[in-house]
C-alpha cells in the first residue's frame, strides 16, 4: 500500500483554530440541551450515525492494530445450514502501517475511509475498500490517543498534545481545533445529536465542546483522571470510567449510580439488544472477558450484569459491535433470523474473536456464558485498538457518497463561504 503523504494544514482553506475562554464561569457543566443550540448560525453539526441503516451489511470487516506496529484486516461473513448459522473470518491484509504502534483506529459509517493513528504523531488515512494509502495528516504533536468517525464527512481525533481536531473527510482539511485540556486527552464522546461532544484526560477535567461554534462550551473538575467517556446510543445519560469504576450521568450532570468493575476496564461500548429491546453495555476489561449490562426502562435501577463473553486468555483489549444482515436459511424454519448483533474483541493474547449477541436471553435471571462463533489467531501479537465497519465493494461505497455528496454538496459550499467569511471579519476586528 503506497500513498503520498500530505499535511493537514495545507494551504487548500484556512483552518479555523478556536480555543475555549481561558476561564470558566461555571464550576459545572451545563445541563447537556443540543436542541437549545441557536439557528441564527449556518454552522452545521456532526450528523448522527447512531441509526441503524434500513439495510444491514451482509459481511463485515475488522481492522486492529497492535504494538509491534502491524495493522491486521479481516473480512467476515455469515452462512447457514439446516439447524444453525455460521461465521467465517478471512485475513485479507496484514503489514506495518507506522513506524511506531499503533493506538488507535476508526472507520467511517459505510466502509470507505480508515484512519489509523500511532505514537509517531500521524494520522493515516486508507481507502479501506480500495487498500489504498490515502496520505498522512501530521496536524498533532502528540501521539494519537483516540479517533472516530462520528460522520461519513467527518474525522474527530484526539492527542497527548492536549488538543482535538476536526477533520474535513473529502479535502483533510482541519475544520476545528479545539483547546482546552492540559495534558493527554484520554477519550472524547460525540453526542448522537452531533452538536456537542464530551472528553476526559490527563488533567482529571471533565469537558464539555460546542461543535457548532467550535469551542469550549463548560467543564467540571473530576478529582480523579478519567479515561473514557460514552454517551448512551440515545443521548439520554453518558458514562465516566477511571480504573475499575464507571459512574453513570444524566443529561442535568447528575450522578445517578456508581458501578464497582471485578477488575481494570479497558473499553466500554453500548450497543441495541437483538430485535431492538433496549440498550447493553459492554465492558472490555483485565480479567479476560466482556461483562454485558443491562439497562433499565427505570433510569433510578442500577445496570446488572446479566451475561459474559468468555474464551480469551489474556486482558481484553477492546470490544466494537456491528448489525449484520444473516443469509436466509436452506430451508424455511420459524427461528430464521434477518439480522443480528455481532460483537468483536481483541486480546493481548492475540486472538480476534467474534460473538453473536443473539444468544442473549431477555430476563434471564442466570448469569449466561457466551463464547465465540468465529476466532483469528495472530500468533502472539499484541493487539491494541479495533475499528468494525460494512464491508461493501468500492462500487457500494463510491455510489454511496456520490449520493450524499449531491444532497450536501450546496450547503457545504454556502457555509464553507460564511465561515471564512465571518473568520477574515474577526480577524480584521483584532487587528484594529
Amino acid at each position: 500500500m503506497t500513498g503520498k503523504d500530505f499535511k493537514a494544514d495545507r494551504k487548500v482553506k484556512k483552518a479555523r483554530c478556536e480555543t475555549p475562554p481561558k476561564k470558566d464561569t461555571s464550576s459545572r457543566l451545563k445541563s447537556v440541551t443540543p436542541s437549545d443550540t441557536k439557528g441564527k448560525e449556518k454552522a452545521k453539526a456532526v450528523h448522527s450515525v447512531s441509526s441503524p441503516q434500513s439495510t444491514p451489511p451482509t459481511s463485515f470487516k475488522i481492522v486492529a492494530g497492535s504494538y509491534e506496529k502491524l495493522l491486521y484486516g479481516l473480512e467476515g461473513t455469515a452462512s447457514s445450514s439446516e439447524s444453525k448459522y455460521e461465521f467465517h473470518l478471512k485475513p485479507v491484509f496484514i503489514f506495518p502501517a507506522h513506524v511506531s504502534h499503533i493506538k488507535a483506529v476508526a472507520a467511517s459509517p459505510g466502509g470507505k475511509w480508515l484512519a489509523t493513528g500511532s505514537a509517531d504523531e500521524i494520522i493515516k488515512v486508507w481507502d479501506l475498500a480500495r487498500r489504498k494509502e490515502i496520505g498522512g495528516l501530521m496536524h498533532h504533536e502528540g501521539s494519537i490517543t483516540y479517533l472516530e468517525f462520528p460522520s461519513r464527512s467527518h474525522l474527530l481525533s484526539a492527542s497527548e498534545d492536549g488538543t482535538m481536531s476536526l477533520f474535513h473527510a473529502r479535502d483533510w482539511v482541519v475544520l476545528r481545533t479545539f483547546k482546552g485540556h492540559k495534558g493527554r486527552v484520554n477519550s472524547v464522546a460525540v453526542h448522537p445529536s452531533g452538536k456537542i461532544a464530551l472528553s476526559v484526560g490527563q488533567d482529571r477535567t471533565l469537558r464539555m465542546w460546542d461543535l457548532m461554534r467550535g469551542k469550549g462550551s463548560s467543564s467540571i473538575k473530576l478529582g480523579k483522571e478519567g479515561e473514557i467517556v460514552r454517551w448512551s446510543l440515545r443521548g439520554s445519560f453518558f458514562i465516566v470510567q477511571y480504573h475499575s469504576s464507571l459512574e453513570i450521568f444524566s443529561t442535568d450532570m447528575v450522578l445517578r449510580h456508581t458501578l464497582s468493575h471485578a477488575s481494570r476496564i479497558h473499553c466500554v461500548r453500548f450497543c441495541r439488544w437483538p430485535d431492538d429491546r433496549g440498550e447493553l453495555m459492554l465492558v472490555a476489561a483485565e480479567d479476560k472477558k466482556v461483562s454485558v449490562y443491562q439497562f433499565f426502562d427505570d433510569p433510578e435501577k442500577s445496570p446488572s450484569i446479566i451475561a459474559e463473553m468468555v474464551g480469551h486468555s489474556n486482558r481484553v483489549k477492546a470490544v466494537e459491535t456491528l448489525e449484520v444482515a444473516m443469509p436466509g436459511p436452506e430451508t424455511k424454519s420459524q427461528n430464521a433470523r434477518k439480522s443480528t448483533t455481532i460483537a468483536c474483541t481483541i486480546s493481548s493474547d492475540g486472538n480476534i474473536f467474534v460473538y453473536d449477541l443473539a444468544a442473549l436471553h431477555d430476563g434471564t435471571t442466570e448469569l449466561m456464558q457466551l463464547r465465540p462463533v468465529a476466532e483469528y489467531d495472530t500468533k502472539g501479537t499484541r493487539l491494541t485498538c479495533l475499528t468494525v465497519s460494512e464491508n461493501r465493494s468500492k462500487e457500494e461505497t463510491d455510489d454511496g457518497h456520490a449520493k450524499i455528496g449531491k444532497r450536501k454538496r450546496a450547503d457545504e459550499r454556502e457555509d464553507s463561504g460564511e465561515e471564512e467569511g465571518k473568520g477574515a471579519e474577526k480577524e480584521g476586528e483584532e487587528g484594529e
